[in-house]
């Protein structure tokens, strides 16, 4: 199955953003580039495999259709929604948040 195009919204991209100013604001710029390289990772692993991801907070949520998979060595989430064209990219949280809170937004 060919790979497909990983559309992130705004409000994961500002998450991301967040992240990155977190680890760039305590000094750990190894951290902040240890995170970009897991969240590529994860893209390419939800680009070519996007019904592998965890429907643990779909069922909570009431949102059928929406997984969300870990990113390895940090302890955030990609949450997402397979389409017919592309993967769509929610949120990036970590996994200690109140998901569904933070999902409302």
């Amino acid at each position: 199955m060919k790979p497909k195009p990983i559309i992130a919204r705004a409000q994961a991209n500002d998450d991301i953003d967040e992240i990155i100013a977190y680890y760039l604001g305590e000094s750990v710029e190894q951290a902040a580039l240890g995170f970009i390289d897991a969240l590529e990772d994860a893209y390419a692993h939800i680009a070519s495999s996007p019904a592998t991801g965890s429907l643990r907070y779909a069922y909570e949520l009431n949102l059928p259709a929406l997984r969300f998979w870990p990113l390895t060595h940090y302890p955030h989430l990609v949450f997402y929604v397979e389409q017919s064209d592309h993967v769509d990219v929610w949120r990036v949280l970590h996994s200690k948040r109140d998901i569904p809170a933070w999902m409302a937004e």
